[in-house]
């Protein structure tokens, strides 16, 4: 039998206790991603009086202790009493929800924190919340205990701890606010200090550094002219001091020496793609006394290392353009383009009459729009909407009428154009699709409203139905200009931006038929292959690999060399085009990067799906010369571009040929030595003279893999028992698509300052990176 069920059974949560009951309904999880949320919700408040125009500076501190401190110079929490509760204001915003100056308000006329419950919320799920608020010339504290108000009596008031003492303030007393100190008359602000609770958050919860500088980054730039300062008390005031003086070291890949065994006998080496990042421009650092000393006598310990600086301010003027130009990567197809403007709409809301009830109501809100785009000469989308600088991961009303809106106007313009951009109006494949248009689309999106409606307290998605036609017609006009020419300055832009969207667009047709032939079920796929194309025998496809070969001559040796059963071969002619400066059309029409892409059979672009590649590994055999390094840089560039999870996997690799042959006599006649280059060598001849070795002296110097015979070419290079290999791996994509721009791409006078600064520096072991 059930146990009875009466109204004994009904459990009423009252306050904050509701909050603690069920976190995940207020901040999502009660894991990392919650316990950022709090923060987020503190960091926001402060920021919407940056919004008001009351604030022009955040403080952010991460104590040592685990707490984190936010502070501004805004107006402050009032600290009057609330005439309904009889609390303070203070208390009224930390410990009621719903409860705040942003429901219909005159005080702010947009703000992130909507619902009343970001900062209760935060001292509901927190062990202890101390507030401290200047005004009216004082300083006033309050104290609570996972949301309740009351007195901690710390040991060291110094050194406040959420393991203290506490005394709880009695049910329904106020509570008096303290007053700890004078301010002078003008100076005005709040400081909010909290300790996340353990009872809450489970064990994988992890603050993250990284996160908070992103989010300050980006708030800076939204919000222009404010300043936000973040310290982080765990990084040594001395600490600047202590890494000027630990030896730098080298940031760029290196290659194991030991290489690692990949398969029977063959050796894999690793290159990494890396670059020693440079401190971003938007990010004003200081911390750390500068001292002097005398020259050290006795080697020093090295120095505790540190990701971050104790203290970094951000601070900006040029908003949303500037925000744009930061998340930019790779070379530029359009200037930054801005569609800006401010509308009005009608909506009715409940808004409080003077006796404290709810009535609807039609009011009138303005909904401002502030929205900056480019594109740039690749396939990945970056798209950042923000709503009252509130981002909004998952889009909304605002994101999906400008995506209406900038689609509209693409397709018609193609129409008109069409002519000009090759496209066929009569077949109804050749029609461009919102994917085409996001391909290298950089895009952040902003909109300012009073009392916009999200979907959730996450507010992860924008639900203001109005704002999408506001911002559909805005882009409808301003872009509508931009993206036909029309608009002074832009004809040629246009036309650089429509030839890169049809291009997508004939990649993702491509990349379809592409994939509606059958993979290597019959000789009629076969058929369908370049005819260059020396292919492996079918079924292997799990050890499959193709070798991209430099010249027919070379072809015809790693034809006798090879293992057809898995071993595949590609010839190419010279040096294929450079995708870096050619356009998505330019590189499809292009015989050479076509057949690779081809061959490979998983599409590209944006369409690449790696699972549809045919061979396991890629490998470019060229020459072990400068030629043969300039065409590997060439194809890595392509496979970056548009093959870029080949890279990111690890399924490309450089073969490496030797450069000499060196013969043994006497009574090791029959064997021989293969070296990788001049100074190995040198090293190696050295050796042995020096123990008594007898060689031919008539050393053999390959002009290229043609001059191999097949058994050479086998034992060095395609083997997998003997050969070497080096696997190409991307240990930073941002950082790795600003080489591949810096030293592929159209700007000559960065490459060439880039060459002669690091001449010095040149590693030959590093060539293939």
């Amino acid at each position: 039998m059930p146990e009875s069920y009466g109204a004994d059974s009904l459990t009423v949560l009252e306050g904050l206790d509701a909050v603690r009951k069920r976190p995940g309904m207020y901040i999502g999880t009660t894991d990392s991603q919650g316990l950022m949320h709090c923060l987020w919700e503190i960091i926001d408040n402060s920021v919407d009086e940056a919004l008001a125009g009351a604030c022009d500076h955040i403080t952010v501190t991460l104590h040592r202790d685990g707490s984190v401190e936010v502070a501004d110079n805004g107006r402050g929490i009032p600290v009057d009493v609330e005439p309904k509760t009889k609390l303070t204001g203070v208390e009224v915003v930390l410990t009621k929800l719903h409860a705040g100056a942003k429901f219909g308000n005159s005080s702010y006329n947009a703000a992130g924190g909507l619902h009343g419950v970001g900062s209760s919320v935060v001292n509901a799920l927190s062990s202890r919340l101390d507030v401290e608020v200047d005004r009216d010339g004082r300083t006033h504290h309050m104290a609570f205990h996972q949301g309740h108000p009351g007195v901690y009596t710390d040991a060291d008031p110094a050194s406040p701890s959420p393991d203290s003492p506490f005394k709880r303030t009695r049910k329904n007393r106020p509570t008096e606010l303290e007053i700890v100190g004078t301010v002078p008359a003008n100076v005005t602000g709040t400081r909010i200090r909290y300790w996340a609770d353990p009872e809450i958050f489970n064990d994988t919860a992890r603050f993250s550094y990284d996160q908070l500088i992103d989010r300050v980054r980006q708030t800076s730039f939204l919000v222009p002219g404010l300043r936000i300062t973040v310290i982080d008390e765990n990084v040594p005031e001395s600490a600047a001091d202590s890494a000027a003086d630990a030896e730098p070291q080298d940031a760029a890949a290196t290659t194991d020496a030991a290489a690692a065994s990949d398969g029977a006998g063959e050796a894999v080496a690793d290159v990494a793609a890396a670059v020693e990042p440079a401190e971003p421009a938007d990010a004003i650092e200081t911390g750390g006394s500068a001292e002097t000393s005398e020259p050290a006598t006795e080697p020093r310990p090295a120095a505790p290392a540190y990701d971050h600086e104790r203290v970094v301010e951000f601070h900006h003027t040029g908003g949303v353009r500037d925000f744009v130009d930061f998340l930019s990567k790779g070379e530029p197809i359009s200037d930054v383009w801005r569609i800006t403007g401010e509308d009005t709409y009608e909506e009715e809301t409940q808004a409080v009459d003077e006796n404290g009830d709810l009535h609807a109501r039609k009011v009138t809100r303005t909904c401002g729009v502030d929205i900056a785009l480019r594109w740039v000469n690749g396939y990945d989308t970056v798209m950042r909407s923000f709503v009252n600088v509130v981002e909004t991961p998952g889009g909304g009303a605002h994101v999906d009428g400008l995506m209406a809106s900038i689609t509209r106007q693409v397709r018609k313009t193609v129409e008109d154009n069409a002519r000009r951009l090759k496209v066929n109006l009569k077949d109804a494949a050749q029609k461009v699709e919102r994917d085409d248009i996001m391909a290298g689309l950089v895009a952040v999106v902003t909109v300012r409203i009073a009392e916009p409606q999200f979907q959730g307290q996450t507010k992860d998605v924008l639900g203001t139905a109005q704002a999408r036609p506001i911002v559909s017609r805005m882009t409808d006009r301003q872009f509508g200009e931009m993206i036909t020419g029309s608009k002074r300055g832009y004809k040629e832009q246009s036309g650089r931006v429509l030839e890169k969207i049809v291009g997508e667009m004939h990649a993702r047709i491509q990349a379809r038929k592409t994939k509606e032939v059958t993979r290597r079920k019959n000789a009629l796929e076969s058929a369908s292959m370049p005819p260059k194309l020396s292919d492996c025998q079918p079924g292997n496809d799990d050890v499959a690999e193709l070798f991209i070969v430099e010249g027919d001559s070379a072809l015809g040796t790693a034809k006798a060399a090879r293992n057809s059963a898995f071993q595949a071969l590609l010839p190419i002619r010279g040096k294929i085009l450079n995708v870096q400066k050619a356009s998505l059309s330019q590189m499809l029409s292009n015989k050479e990067c076509a057949a690779i892409i081809q061959v490979v059979g998983a599409g590209s672009g944006a369409s690449f799906d790696i699972d549809q590649a045919r061979y396991n590994k890629i490998v470019m055999m060229t020459d072990a010369d400068v030629d043969g390094a300039h065409i590997r840089i060439l194809l890595l560039t392509l496979f970056y571009r548009y093959m870029r999870p080949l890279i990111e996997q690890g399924h490309v690799y450089a073969a490496v040929p030797p450069l000499h042959r060196i013969a043994l006599a006497g009574p090791r006649k029959g064997e021989v030595i293969y070296t990788y280059s001049d100074d190995e060598l040198n090293v190696k001849i050295a050796e042995l003279e020096r123990d008594g070795i007898a060689y031919n002296p008539d050393i053999q110097r390959y002009k290229g893999l043609g001059e191999m015979d097949a058994d050479q070419l086998a034992d060095t290079t395609m083997d997998p028992r003997t050969r070497m290999l080096r696997r190409i791996r991307m240990e930073d994509a941002e950082e790795a698509a600003g080489i591949f721009s810096l030293l592929m791409g159209d700007d000559v006078p960065p490459r060439k300052r880039f060459i002669v600064d690091n001449a010095d520096d040149f590693d030959r072991s590093k060539i293939d990176t």
